[in-house]
């Protein structure tokens, strides 16, 4: 059987300030980098086949931990990107409240495309093929996928056919 354990990236310091998106340079920061050490002891007993990750630098380094633990190397995939923000990236999450598009995005993802950047139909189709690529790849067994949470949402609603 195979199966995948998806995981938010850990914490850093602009978590529900800031939409950090596709922005380089962001890091998990000492809370973050704990998290990711909790749960990397929590999955030691897991037998992994693979550890893999978004491109940006917070999930990487909340994989490396998980992939360390089981002598594997953390198997970076675009798959598991972020959503591209677009013009959104970098800004704070007050400055976006009177935002209608904003505002529209978090009533209904599926539908609003964020300006300069995706629509949640993209970001499913992409993420649902990463799984499916790497269920092709590995066969039976466990994975994990780090990444973020609008990819974690959209490959659970695929799952749960929603």
């Amino acid at each position: 059987m195979f199966r995948v354990l998806l995981v938010r990236h850990a914490s850093f310091g602009g978590v529900n300030r800031v939409l950090a998106g596709r922005g380089g340079g962001v890091h998990l920061d000492d809370h973050g980098r704990g998290q990711a050490d909790v749960l990397a002891a929590a999955l030691a007993a897991e037998p992994l086949l693979a550890v893999c990750s978004s491109p940006r630098e917070r999930a990487v380094e909340t994989a490396a931990p998980i992939a360390a633990r089981h002598g594997l190397e953390v198997q970076v995939d675009a798959a598991f990107d972020e959503i591209d923000f677009g013009d959104w990236t970098g800004r704070s999450i007050d400055s976006l409240a009177n935002d209608a598009t904003w505002r529209a995005f978090n009533t209904a993802r599926s539908t609003t495309r964020v300006p300069g950047g995706e629509r949640m139909p993209g970001v499913q189709a992409r993420a649902v093929a990463g799984v499916l690529a790497l269920r092709e790849r590995h066969g039976g067994g466990s994975i994990v996928v780090v990444s973020h949470c609008d990819v974690v949402r959209s490959i659970l609603a695929f799952a749960l056919g929603m």
